[in-house]
């Protein structure tokens, strides 16, 4: 039995646009995290970058559950002494909703050059408007 392996040459990506309004952020990453991916087709090869485009709208429409707006906090580092700086997640959806989803998805994925290939299929948008109209995006439904 033959076994199939993909190649950068023969993936088709798609295009896929993503309703952020009133999902849980971490659901929200895992699934365009496995898009992303590739874990969605059935041509799935771990070692070849076989995701397809994410466009992600209404990134301020997020929501997390529970306390974890007050207790949950986006950790990051200068790069000087004494650098390590801390957001809470109640002022970073505020302010920049697409960094905290951005972030989260990226954490999701792979932490290597395959990675780093495939979190650059990635766009957050704050607001519905999104200027990929060309690409004729589909809409993925997460639930």
């Amino acid at each position: 039995m033959k076994t199939y392996m993909a190649n950068a040459q023969t993936v088709e990506r798609k295009w896929y646009v993503v309703d952020a309004a009133g999902v849980p952020l971490g659901r929200l990453a895992s699934k365009v995290a496995a898009v992303l991916r590739g874990k969605n087709k059935p041509i799935f090869t771990p070692n070849v970058d076989t995701g397809d485009f994410v466009i992600i709208v209404n990134s301020d429409k997020v929501v997390l559950t529970g306390k974890k707006l007050e207790d949950k906090f986006y950790r990051y580092h200068t790069g000087y002494i004494g650098g390590l700086k801390e957001v809470s997640y109640k002022k970073m959806l505020a302010e920049k909703s697409d960094l905290a989803v951005y972030e989260a998805v990226r954490g999701m994925l792979p932490k290597n050059s395959l990675g780093r290939a495939m979190i650059k299929k990635l766009r957050v948008y704050k607001g519905a408007e999104h200027n990929h109209a060309a690409q004729k995006p589909e809409e993925l439904k997460l639930f």
